[in-house]
């Protein structure tokens, strides 16, 4: 199963992309080499101009880099910048990585990405465009014990926090359904470990607030399923679901330094040397066919030049 990530740049005579089959959960360490490194990669690597032929369910990861305007906005669904604890330190060094730039996230994925290029986000390619539940986790499952598990919170009302693997859709696109269908799901009386998407829930005043650290495709036209409803948007401030779940989730604050000394670490090992995937592949299975779908190789300079970028950014956000 490949985990692809979309690759786009755009500009006034307009956009051209491509995938990248496996690039998904590196995405944003391949990112920290900045521009200088990565605009000629990207130019040769978006040559066959395949953007926008998947599904936006399907990908996993992606970027529109314009550099008219010098914006980058992007999105992963795992990874350091998708993770609680180094979510922070990995934004602040993709920011010194490329100075100057806006960098932005792209909360509905890939449908954000065609939304910002002014295509039509319902043409999306999905074949079902259906929803599908989280499965409910309880206080002795194993998931929440994990360093960064994979977990949606749902908090209603004063005194009820249910836990759900984020394996799928964010629990907001059931819309009013949710509600019922946690009715006799199992409860915690606090959730006290990262997680990586939530939603409060209070029925007396029917308003809805969310946060995600990854993306959901759509995700406007789920808000909306929730008609009657005051729905609001958090971003990737869980802050503001903290507060209003009052003392029932509670995650713990990350260390900023260690943040960023892991995400540094991470980008150093990712860009150690020269690699061609692709040649990696058809070495391995000479027989097999092999679909251009790959990054282009990397020299050894370039990793070099990308190692540089990372240090440069790492001392510019204070790391020692």
């Amino acid at each position: 199963m490949s985990h692809p990530a979309v690759h786009v740049l755009a500009g006034p005579d307009g956009h051209q992309g491509a995938y990248d089959s496996w690039g998904a959960h590196s995405l944003d360490l391949h990112l920290l080499a900045g521009p200088d490194v990565l605009l000629p990669l990207l130019r040769t690597h978006i040559a066959r101009d395949e953007a926008f032929r998947r599904s936006d369910d399907s990908v996993e990861a992606g970027v529109l880099v314009d550099p008219e305007r010098r914006e980058l906005l992007l999105f992963v669904q795992e990874g350091s910048s998708a993770a609680m604890r180094t979510r922070s330190a990995a934004l602040t060094l993709l920011r010194h990585a490329w100075p100057d730039w806006q960098v932005r996230w792209a909360y509905e994925g890939q449908t954000g990405l065609r939304t910002r290029l002014g295509l039509d986000p319902a043409d999306d390619h999905s074949t079902t465009g259906t929803s599908y539940p989280l499965f409910t986790l309880g206080p002795e499952d194993e998931e929440p014990g994990e360093a960064e598990p994979m977990t949606a919170v749902v908090t209603i009302g004063a005194d009820r926090c249910h836990v759900l693997d984020l394996c799928a859709d964010h629990p907001l696109t059931e819309g009013p359904d949710l509600l019922r269908r946690l009715g006799d799901a199992p409860r915690h009386t606090a959730y006290t470990s990262p997680a990586g998407a939530g939603l409060h829930i209070d029925p007396a005043r029917r308003s809805v607030g969310w946060w995600l650290l990854g993306a959901q495709a759509r995700a406007e036209r789920a808000a909306a399923d929730w008609t009657g409803w005051t729905v609001e948007f958090w971003e990737d401030r869980w802050s503001e679901h903290v507060r209003a779940a009052r003392g029932r989730f509670t995650p713990p604050a990350p260390d900023r330094a260690a943040a960023l000394a892991d995400v540094r670490g991470d980008a150093l090992q990712y860009w150690a040397g020269p690699r061609d995937l692709r040649a990696a592949v058809v070495a391995a299975a000479p027989s097999a066919l092999v679909g251009h779908a790959y990054l282009p190789p990397v020299t050894a300079a370039q990793a070099a030049a990308a190692r540089g970028a990372v240090e440069a950014a790492y001392r510019a956000a204070g790391g020692r």
